[in-house]
């Protein structure tokens, strides 16, 4: 699906023009998977072993999500599993951890005969692992199942983690895209929310980063963290422009319930410390602005590409396509085979269950043919363009008859045009499109806790 059918010429008048003010309030809001993690169950694994037992699918796609959940501080705002107190015996156990996982699923019969079109080293902070540590994981796991013919390997890395013979790793290792978690570039904003790093080590590793060479560089941002305001944001969108990134990530801060800011707030009644929704989009629009005047173009509703060379987003591309991934590590999420599956979010339940030569699984939940339609149009929504005959020829369903109310409703707020079987997502549309995709949720799930 070409991602030139996204404009970025829109005028910015339509972006905010919200009725009213919407607060940030304590809640998720980010749409990552269909259907919502709260209908997972126990109950259900006997469902993802079925489908690890299933023929190999040598012809469709498949990657590797490796979770390194280990920081040097846990931010305000992280909603993940991440220890801070882990020490390097712990980490080394961990790591023989996936490796032990890998090398069971390799046995699988659904992976006989697979290629791993990517891998995507998450987390937490990948990059915290010491060199040594990175060498003797890569080698486990590439004994198992290898990235060795993959065509994209991320790796996430904090600024502060970072030294030049670490990238020289890494590159070594296989590297193709590196991504680094700069957020802002305001020191006094930084620790405001928690970051382990300040901007001189932002620097520091992005000059290293280009002196090593890697195909794709890519810097994340975050709209709305506490402390922000118009002329600090406008000044980190100049210096992010000044690094030439060949992509960059922007996020709009949320505040899903397990972090410090959300426990906080409800602990002490107190008001969102976060920029409200309208702000956050016209932040974020004035950085498409930006950074379209120079030539990049949006690659997904977070995403902008440079146009000088190839940039190439693999593990979203095949992951919202349908594509099958294994997610290696704690609390770590699959989809394989028409199952979506999680490990144990206990870091010893995680550990004992491949001391015992067994898949970590604590829940899972098969996909109707239904389910796994809406799961990938409304991830597909967010690269601001869905083709219905993909969908005709795929799923034998036209999505604008379908889901028709839905489509036209959106249409009439000024969130989509639709001509020509092509659904084009408008910037107002682009900017807020997590939050309109419950819409396309089967009635009986729109009221489920979506995580």
């Amino acid at each position: 699906m070409s991602q030139e059918l996204i404009s970025l010429g829109n005028s910015a008048a339509t972006v905010v023009a919200d009725d009213a003010k919407q607060k940030t309030e304590v809640g998720n809001y980010f749409v990552s998977n269909y259907p919502p993690f709260s209908l997972w169950q126990p109950e259900s694994i006997s469902s993802a072993t079925e489908a690890l037992n299933q023929a190999p699918r040598p012809d469709d796609p498949l990657g590797l999500y490796i979770h390194i959940p280990f920081c040097r501080k846990r931010c305000k705002f992280c909603y993940f599993k991440v220890y801070t107190d882990k020490n390097a015996s712990q980490i080394e156990i961990y790591l023989n951890a996936l490796i032990k996982e890998n090398e069971l699923y390799s046995r699988t019969r659904a992976f006989q005969g697979r290629q791993l079109r990517f891998a995507y080293f998450g987390g937490g902070t990948p990059s915290y692992i010491s060199e040594r540590q990175l060498q003797y994981l890569v080698e486990g796991l590439n004994r198992h199942v290898s990235w060795q013919n993959a065509e994209e390997v991320t790796f996430e890395c904090e600024p502060g983690t970072l030294s030049k013979s670490k990238l020289e790793m890494l590159k070594h290792i296989g590297v193709t895209r590196l991504s680094l978690g700069v957020e802002h570039f305001n020191d006094d904003i930084l620790e405001a929310n928690g970051r382990a790093h300040l901007s001189p080590e932002i620097y520091r590793a992005y000059e290293w980063a280009r002196q090593v060479d890697f195909p794709q560089i890519n810097i994340d941002l975050i709209a709305g963290m506490m402390g922000e305001s118009e002329a600090l944001w406008q000044d980190t969108v100049q210096k992010a422009i000044a690094l030439q990134p060949d992509s960059i990530t922007i996020y709009q801060m949320e505040l899903p319930y397990n972090t410090v800011i959300s426990r906080e707030m409800i602990a002490k009644g107190l008001d969102s410390p976060i920029a409200d929704w309208p702000t956050k989009r016209r932040w974020v629009n004035y950085a498409y602005e930006q950074f379209g005047a120079l030539g990049y173009r949006l690659a997904s509703a977070y995403t902008l590409a440079t146009t000088k060379k190839p940039c190439r987003f693999i593990y979203t591309d095949a992951l919202w396509h349908g594509g099958d991934m294994i997610g290696l590590g704690v609390a770590s999420f699959s989809h394989f085979g028409g199952v979506h599956f999680q490990n144990h979010h206990n870091f010893e339940e995680y550990i004992n269950a491949l001391n015992d030569e067994q898949l970590p699984l604590l829940r899972a939940l098969p996909v109707t043919p239904k389910q796994k339609l809406i799961r990938e149009m409304i991830l597909l929504l967010k690269t601001g363009a869905l083709d219905t005959n993909y969908f005709q020829q795929k799923f034998g369903v036209d999505i604008w008859q379908a889901f028709q109310p839905i489509y036209q409703q959106l249409q009439e707020e000024g969130m989509l045009d639709y001509a020509d079987g092509k659904i084009i997502l408008t910037r107002r549309g682009l900017l807020q499109v997590d939050h309109f995709l419950a819409e396309f949720f089967e009635p009986e799930l729109k009221p489920a806790r979506y995580a």
